[in-house]
Parts: structure tokens; C-alpha cells; sequence
């Protein structure tokens, strides 16, 4: 049996909306997984005409989740009056919706009805505006399925990418290169590989330096902190190679040479994955218990609503979630 993927409508005033319906007309995914979309029917409906498209709605709901092929199967959450959306603005309603797609998807993922969720794009000046306590999806996450601190993991292609740290200063990211963040870094890692179905994974760990530290004449951390973490890790029996420079071991990377790369920081890795391929990047969010992946884009209010919008990382995210989500599904 195909698995369910749950895919949330994202703020219903950017081009979430306008995403999912190009995604759900891609035969590769129907052929793949089952689609759910957590949203708006009328919103759906809508998106689908500012597209140039037609579909069918089933609407689903929690009693009668009866997923039906040959059609847009939408869990109807009814939380927006389409006469007053205003496609391209911040809106509390919208963030306020949006918040509650994730909430539903969430909430049945936890009990099992859907193997993966795949997530569109939220606004977080609307979540502001609506007045809900968080700034993105990640934190939602957290709060509703009570993980703390999941690990992110970027996907283009063969290219796997795990980030030592995130949203910190650049200042900030250099103190946080310790041994011991970064051995633990690549433990979990190799723990998130396998839950992927990577079996006997090979990492490669990026310097932070330019040209790896040039043994100590372009900064210590290498030697002080990496490679102690590398060679603890490697006699721990973990396959983990480096540091390497970073201006070159993405690209081996995505030529298969490694099954993934440890980003030190966070633009280290998303400048590679994007010049990699910027529509194909996908987040994915390990240690939850339950598969999430995401487009790597905002909400483009600047082109919502005009049918222009790229469906490729709506479409990857969704392929991605209805190939790893096998890994989770319990017998």
C-alpha cells in the first residue's frame, strides 16, 4: 500500500496553494504516495483556477478518511472566508490557518493515519500577527510532538547535508565548533542515515576554515576541536572522513564520494545545496515520529496569486517524504 502523506496548505496567501496544486498533478507522485492536503477546500479550488487547471475534490475529515484515486483529496479544515483572502499580505487569519493545517496534519500523524508530512511555505509575520508562539515550522513541530531540538537534514539530489548549527550569528557558529558538538553531531547523523534506509553510511565532515586550516595558519579549530572529534568518532567504529575544505567536499559529495556532509554552519550548506540546485533542495526533519520534509522557499508573496510560481520543490518534498516514509512505517 502506497503511504499517506499529509501536505499542509502553508499561508494561504502565498503560493502554497498555487504549489500543491502543480505537485498533485505530477504522475511520478501519484504513482509514489497519496497525497492528502491539510487546507482549504475553497482555497484549493481557487488555486487550482489561478493555475489553469481543473480537479475533482474529495473532501476528507477525521471520521470518514477515505482517500479516493483519480482525485484532490483535501482534509477540509474550513478556517478562511476566500471573499476576503488578499493573496500577497501579512493576515493573523492566515497565519492563525496556517498554524492549524500543521496542528491537524500533526495530530493524525501521531496516530498513525498518515506516514509523512510534507509542508508548504508559512509566513512568520502572519504567525506574529495571529499572535501564535512561534516563528516557523520547526518549533511547531517541537511543541506539538514534544522532540526536542529534531535534526535538519538538506536534500538535492544524491547531496545529503546535516548542519552542525542554524540560525546563529556567524560569530556564534564559530564558538559553537567544539570536539564535543561536533562528535555528537555526527553520532546523530549517522543515527538519522540509518532511519533513512542508508545502510553503512559514509560521512565527510566540512572544515570551517579556508582550506581546512592549513594545519593551524588559517585558524586552529581544525585541529583543536574537528579532527578530535573525527578520530573519536572513527575509533568508535563510526565511517567518518575529514575535515575537508568545504569550497570541495559538497561537490564530492554530490557526486556520491559520501552519503552526507556535516555543514558547520548554516550558510556553508544551504549555499551548496542551493547552487546545487535551488527548486530540487528539501528539508527534511529527522527524529520525529514521523517523516517531515519541506519546500526550501518562502511564501513569495511578490508572485502569489498570478499562477507563476515553480511547483519542483513541492514536488520534491512530497517524493521524497512517499520514498522515506517507508522507513518509518511500523509493522
Amino acid at each position: 500500500m502506497k503511504p499517506i502523506v499529509g501536505v499542509t496548505m502553508g499561508d494561504p496567501a502565498g503560493v502554497g496553494p498555487e504549489i500543491i496544486a502543480k505537485a498533485l498533478i505530477d504522475k511520478d507522485i501519484l504513482e509514489l504516495c497519496r497525497p492528502v492536503v491539510f487546507g482549504s477546500r475553497a482555497v484549493m479550488e481557487e488555486a487550482f483556477g489561478i493555475c489553469g487547471m481543473k480537479a475533482e475534490i474529495n473532501v476528507l475529515d477525521k471520521v470518514d478518511f477515505e482517500y479516493m484515486d483519480g482525485m484532490v483529496n483535501v482534509f477540509d479544515i474550513d478556517n478562511i472566508d476566500i471573499k476576503n483572502l488578499e493573496r500577497g499580505k501579512i493576515s493573523g487569519a492566515c497565519g492563525k490557518a496556517a498554524y492549524e493545517y500543521i496542528e491537524r496534519a500533526v495530530e493524525l500523524a501521531m496516530e498513525g493515519k498518515i506516514q509523512a508530512i510534507a509542508t508548504a511555505p508559512v509566513n512568520k509575520e502572519s504567525l506574529r500577527a495571529a499572535k501564535v508562539p512561534f516563528i516557523g515550522h520547526t518549533e511547531m513541530l517541537e511543541e506539538l510532538t514534544g522532540v526536542t531540538n529534531p535534526l535538519t537534514m538538506f536534500q538535492v539530489e544524491s547531496l545529503r547535508i546535516f548542519f552542525l548549527s542554524r540560525h546563529v550569528s556567524l560569530r556564534r557558529a564559530c564558538d559553537l565548533v567544539t570536539e564535543e558538538s561536533v562528535y555528537q553531531i555526527i553520532k546523530i547523523s549517522f543515527e538519522a542515515l540509518k532511519r533513512l534506509g542508508v545502510e553503512d553510511p559514509t560521512l565527510a565532515v566540512s572544515a570551517l576554515n579556508p582550506h581546512g586550516g592549513e594545519h593551524g595558519l588559517f585558524g586552529d579549530e581544525e585541529e583543536n576541536e574537528i579532527r578530535p572529534a573525527i578520530k573519536r568518532a572513527a575509533d568508535e567504529g563510526y565511517d567518518v572522513l575529514g575535515p575537508f575544505p568545504a569550497d570541495s567536499v559538497f561537490h564530492f559529495a554530490l557526486k556520491g564520494k559520501y552519503d552526507a556532509v556535516i555543514s558547520l554552519y548554516h550558510d556553508q550548506g544551504h549555499i551548496a545545496s542551493k547552487m546545487a540546485d535551488f527548486e530540487k533542495t528539501v528539508s527534511i526533519t529527522n527524529g520525529l515520529p514521523f517523516l517531515r520534509t519541506s519546500v526550501d522557499h518562502g511564501t513569495a508573496f511578490d508572485i502569489a496569486g498570478k499562477g507563476i510560481a515553480s511547483g519542483t520543490s513541492m514536488i520534491e518534498a512530497i517524493r521524497l517524504a512517499g520514498e522515506y516514509s517507508r522507513y518509518f512505517v511500523k509493522d
